[in-house]
Formats: structure tokens, C-alpha cells, sequence
């Protein structure tokens, strides 16, 4: 379950991204000593006027004439070198941390169960891995190199404000402070601010992704207006909360400057009076001023930095969410091992629910290896639920599975889904050749396991057919194949998987009569010798199973063979009456 983190934990998370920047120690030191470099030529730079216009322009010094352009061509080289020191070290260490977030990320997202799917949008997951993360980036590198450059600069030129005019300086550092209580303050409201975005640019993949995907749909009831109302109202949204967030950042800049400006004033009127008075030199005062101006500049860098690090920990928050989340399924703390070949699975006063909603209630079943168990009944009655249970994509709220006798809980996850292939009623394939989604259950088959998976679920015949044969693309989710190629293809990718506990669930449902047949009689090879669960709602599919079990609202209600459901003339024999009727009025 996905957990909130309260304040203590949240302390954790950000400790644990530093603990992410403390593995690249070595160029943030080098990166380091390039800031140093940057903020130690600013300083001399500030400092040089004061030799410039003393010695130069006053005392006409041709000795210092001839010394003083060599040492600011040098200082200016420093300045260079320090600057692409700075940008390379500390934006690959941002880079290489936003890596191991995104990695970390998505193996967390991987581990996490199938209900953590089902509460969350696949465009939000997304956008937490995109969006949030990208904006971590500008926190790690940009915000550190800033801080680390703007505060030695601060250092070096304040040293040089005290040493050209103590007085003065003080005078200068008397308003500084005024500035910060209202930058400080914006910075909060900039972080809610950004969470909002964040929500929003969520929201807003979210909605990309199922419009995307659901195309078809939305041509085919003629409802691109409504979609692109849709979109416009989201995009509307974010770019209020975004203007919001502009006009907060953007007060921070002229505080900083009406403050500076209160200075910079007092600076030039006292300064000058002193000049006048013959108690400075105008290279000093000019020097003093230039450090003041240049002073304010990476003081105000650091109001900005204020607001990144508010943005980067609202990003760190959605997150380290995710990275926290703990999942309902958990491996044994003394696993049991399971043995290879045909298994048995049995359901022992089996309940479940979603939360508040009862869906399995009291279910007792047996499935003998190698026998194969069908479930039928209405929609909505605990079918693919109960299936669901075996591989434990879902725990079960109260009693037992077992197999082999033992506890599934009692072995390995990984172990426990060695064990079983699934064949779904929408066939679910990767972008990759077909022989990478035919080997996917088991990547280290070589070609000749595959062509005899693929033979035995009659998809090699139609697999030679295309330009590149088994090296093939298909497509997202399959899109240059049909159903039926689709569903041969998931057949050959279970067949190679060797499982011996299989589940169908309406695996031939979705196809017309043509691609059925040859569906069917891949089954057929599939299930051949195999614990097989076929969930159907075409009877005529079921009927030569060992035990069929009729689920009525979580319930088994009826189980027996198809003949002799048919004679007790219960619930099954309805559902199949209706078929039968349902068929005779098509023709």
C-alpha cells in the first residue's frame, strides 16, 4: 500500500537524497574548487579597479602599466576555466543522481502489486518518473554549483568590501538582512505553488495517455471537440497555477533590488563624502563600489535558490512517495522451496475483498495436476479474481491457497510465479521482435525453442510471412498484428515458459470463429498435461474440462462435469440455454 510520510520520515527522504549526492563526492569537490576558482576571480576583478585607477590613472605608474592587463587576462582565464569546470562536474553529478532516481523509481514502481496499478493513472506514474524528477536535476546541480559559487563569491567580496573601506561596509550590510525574512517567505508559497504544477503536469500526461490509447474510441463517437475541450480546461489550469508561481518567484528579484538600490545609494553618498573629504581615494571608493554591485548580484542568485530548493523538495516529496511505498506482498521470512514438475493447487474457505467490497466468499476448490479446472458465470462474479489469487497479484483477506499442500505464502514470490503462465483475454506484447516477446518468459531459449513454441501455437506459419520473420517489430501493444496473430503469439510466449500451472482468462473471447479455431487448438497443445483454470464465457470452449465450477457473487454455487451440470439443470444449464438461444436467433 502506498503510505504518507509524516514529518519525521519526510527528514529521512531528503537525507537519503543527499546521501545520492555524497556518492559523486569526487566531482562535487572538483567542482567545488571550480566555484572557488569563479568566485576568487570575481573578487580579483572587483579589487584590480582599485589599482587601475590609482596607479594608472592617478600616479600614471608605467611600471603597473605594463603588469596589470597580464594579471586581468589571467584573472579572467581562471574565471573561464572555473566556469566550465563548474557547468561539466556539477551538472554531470546532477545527471548521474537523476539516473539512480529514475532507476530506483521504476524498479520500486516494478516491485510494487497489481492494486498499486489499479489506484494509480499509468500518466501519473509517468509524469513522477519524467517530470518530478527532471525537476530534482535543476535542484542537484544548478542549485548546488549556484549555492557553492554565489557563497564563496559572497565571502571573497565582502573580505574585499572590509579591507578597501571597513565603515563603508558595514554601512553597506546593514540592509541585507531586511531582504531575507520576505524572500524566505515567497519560498513557501512557492513550494505549494509547485506541488500544484506537479499535480497538474500529472493530471495532464494522465489524460495524453488514455486519449492516446483510446483513439479509436473517441473518432469513432465522433468526440474529438469534447476531448480537446478536455485538454484545453487542463492546460488552462496549469498555466494558472504556473503564472501563480511566476509572479512569486518574480517578487524575490525587485525586494532584492529596492534593498541593494537602499545601499548602493547610502554607499555612493558616504563614499563620496569621503573622497571629498580626502579620507579614500576615488580607485578605492570606485573599487568598493563595484564589490558592492557585484555583491548583490549572487545574493540575489541565492533568494533564487531559495525558491528551486522549495521546487525540488515539492518534487522530492511525489517522488520519494512512490520509492516509500511499501507493497502487500511480501516473501516468507523462511521460504519453503518448491519442487519442480505438475503441481495441485487447492482454495481452502477462501475470502477476499477490495477494500470494503466482499468478492470471494468461502471458496473451496481442487485443482489435481494435470486436470483442467474451468470457471463459468455472469460478469462481475469473482472469476478473474479468483484466478488472480494463485499468482498472489492480490493476498487473500482470509483462509488458504496451497500447492502441494504448503501455504502459497509460504514460498518465494518469484519462485511461486516460476510456476505459472497466464494467457489473458487482451493479449499484452512489447515493441520488440517477435522473438523477444515469444522468449520473454524465458530469454535464454535458443532459436529452435522458439520455432517449436511458435509451431505448437500455430504462429509460425503467419510469423514467416513477415518481411524480417521472427526478428520483426510489432508494433506498441502488437498493433501491426490481429487478434488472433496476437493471441498465438502470447500462447507460443507461455508454451516456451513451460509452467506447469497455467491460467486462461477468456482467451479466445475477444476473437472472431475462423481465428478461434486455431486459438483453440493452441490451447489444446498449451494445456496439454498442464494445471490449467480456463475462465470462459463461451460454454462450448469449456465443455471438455475435468470440473466446471459455476461462480454466482463470489460463491461456487454448482461444479461438476459439463454433462452433468447439464442434467441437474441448475444454474449452468440456464447459462447454456441462453447461449444456445443466443447462437440459434444469429442464424
Amino acid at each position: 500500500m502506498l503510505k504518507r510520510i509524516g514529518p519525521i520520515q519526510i527528514k529521512d527522504r531528503h537525507r537519503h537524497l543527499l546521501a545520492h549526492i555524497r556518492k559523486n563526492v569526487g566531482r562535487l569537490l572538483l567542482g567545488s574548487i571550480c566555484s572557488l576558482m569563479i568566485s576568487a576571480a570575481t573578487a580579483a576583478m572587483a579589487y584590480l579597479i582599485r589599482p587601475v585607477m590609482d596607479d594608472i590613472f592617478v600616479q600614471k605608474d608605467a611600471q603597473r602599466l605594463a603588469v596589470l592587463p597580464v594579471v586581468i587576462i589571467f584573472v579572467f582565464l581562471i574565471n573561464g576555466l572555473g566556469r566550465y569546470g563548474q557547468e561539466y562536474f556539477m551538472n554531470w553529478v546532477g545527471e548521474d543522481i537523476i539516473r539512480r532516481l529514475r532507476n530506483q523509481l521504476y524498479d520500486r514502481i516494478q516491485d510494487l502489486p497489481l492494486a498499486f496499478f489499479q489506484r494509480e493513472r499509468t500518466g501519473t506514474l509517468m509524469s513522477r518518473i519524467t517530470n518530478d524528477v527532471n525537476i530534482l536535476k535543476s535542484l542537484v546541480s544548478s542549485a548546488v554549483s549556484s549555492s557553492v559559487r554565489d557563497t564563496f563569491t559572497i565571502i571573497f567580496l565582502t573580505g574585499v568590501i572590509f579591507y578597501q573601506n571597513w565603515r563603508m561596509a558595514i554601512a553597506a550590510f546593514v540592509v541585507l538582512p531586511l531582504a531575507f525574512w520576505p524572500i524566505f517567505e515567497l519560498g513557501r508559497r512557492v513550494r505549494r505553488v509547485s506541488t500544484g504544477c506537479q499535480e497538474a503536469m500529472a493530471d495532464l500526461n494522465a489524460f495524453l495517455h488514455e486519449t492516446f490509447a483510446g483513439n479509436k474510441i473517441v473518432k469513432a463517437f465522433n468526440m474529438q471537440q469534447h476531448e480537446k475541450e478536455r485538454f484545453f480546461e487542463r492546460t488552462r489550469r496549469l498555466f494558472r497555477l504556473e503564472i501563480k508561481g511566476v509572479v512569486i518567484r518574480s517578487l524575490s528579484s525587485p525586494i532584492m533590488e529596492f534593498f541593494g538600490g537602499l545601499a548602493i545609494a547610502f554607499v555612493i553618498w558616504y563614499g563620496g563624502s569621503e573622497v571629498l573629504s580626502g579620507k579614500t581615494t576615488p580607485g578605492t571608493f570606485i573599487s568598493f563600489l563595484a564589490s558592492v554591485l557585484l555583491l548583490y548580484d549572487p545574493v540575489k542568485k541565492l533568494s533564487y535558490l531559495n525558491n528551486a530548493l522549495q521546487q525540488g523538495l515539492a518534487a522530492a516529496d511525489r517522488v520519494y512517495d512512490i520509492i516509500e511505498a511499501q507493497s502487500d506482498i511480501q516473501d516468507p521470512a523462511q521460504p519453503q522451496s518448491m519442487r519442480k514438475g505438475a503441481h495441485d493447487v487447492r482454495f481452502e474457505q477462501v475470502y477476499f475483498s477490495y477494500g470494503d467490497k466482499p468478492v470471494l466468499k468461502g471458496i473451496d476448490l481442487t485443482a489435481g495436476h494435470g486436470r483442467t479446472l474451468a470457471l463459468v458465470g455472469m460478469s462481475g462474479g469473482g472469476k478473474t479474481t479468483l484466478v488472480n489469487l494463485v499468482p498472489r497479484f492480490f493476498d487473500i483477506t482470509s483462509g488458504r491457497i496451497c500447492i502441494d499442500g504448503i501455504d502459497i505464502r509460504d514460498y518465494r514470490v518469484a519462485d511461486l510465479r516460476n510456476e505459472i503462465a497466464v494467457v489473458t483475454q487482451d493479449p499484452i506484447l512489447f515493441n520488440e521482435t517477435v522473438r523477444d516477446n515469444i522468449a520473454y518468459g524465458n530469454p535464454s531459449a535458443d532459436d529452435e525453442a522458439i520455432t517449436a513454441a511458435a509451431r505448437a501455437a500455430y504462429a509460425h506459419e503467419f510469423i514467416l510471412r513477415f518481411p524480417k520473420g521472427y526478428d520483426t517489430y510489432i508494433g506498441e501493444l502488437g498493433s501491426h498484428l490481429s487478434g488472433g496473430e496476437k493471441q498465438r503469439l502470447c500462447i507460443a510466449r507461455a508454451l516456451l515458459k513451460n509452467a506447469p500451472i497455467l491460467i486462461l482468462d477468456e482467451a479466445t473471447s475477444s476473437l472472431d470463429t475462423e481465428a478461434e479455431a486455431l486459438v483453440q487448438k493452441a490451447l489444446e497443445n498449451l494445456m496439454r498435461g498442464r494445471t490449467t483454470f480456463v475462465i470462459a464465457h463461451r460454454l462450448s470452449t469449456v465443455a471438455k474440462a475435468d470440473q466446471i465450477l459455476v461462480v454466482v457473487d463470489g460463491r461456487i454455487v454448482e461444479q461438476g462435469t459439463h454433462e452433468h451440470l447439464l442434467a441437474v439443470k441448475g444454474e449452468y444449464a440456464k447459462l447454456y440455454a441462453m447461449q444456445f438461444a443466443s447462437n440459434g436467433n444469429r442464424q
